[in-house]
């Protein structure tokens, strides 16, 4: 079964930073990418920052492009979402994200909240 554990939400005021964290469980994909969604109230869920688990492409956001970088750890079971620079318009609940290229399964964490304050 697989399992995304996500952390390191909070509030934070504009132009600060945070660090999300997403470890990864229960799944034994040989080709797969993970990634970073959000969704802010009354709005759909949107694409952030991926990460290509197989290559190590990265892909982003334009609007986060600069600000944000995703990035994974040694053992490969954790990626991470470096946030700069924030802005109000960050603010949503953040999801990890893994997705199984050869079926194209998505499966997803539970998320964690970011709030940016003017």
């Amino acid at each position: 079964q697989v399992q995304l554990v996500e952390s390191g939400g909070g509030l934070v005021q504009a132009g600060g930073s945070l660090r999300l964290s997403c470890a990864a469980s229960g799944h034994t994909f040989s080709r797969y990418s993970m990634g970073w969604f959000r969704q802010a109230p009354g709005k759909e869920r949107e694409f952030v920052a991926a990460m290509s688990w197989t290559g190590g492409g990265t892909f982003y956001a334009d609007s986060v492009k600069g600000r944000f970088t995703i990035s994974r750890d040694g053992a490969e079971t954790t990626v991470y979402l470096q946030m700069n620079s924030l802005k109000p318009e960050d603010t949503a609940v953040y999801y990890c994200n893994i997705r199984n290229i050869p079926d194209n399964m998505n499966y997803w964490g539970k998320g964690t909240l970011v709030t940016v304050s003017s």
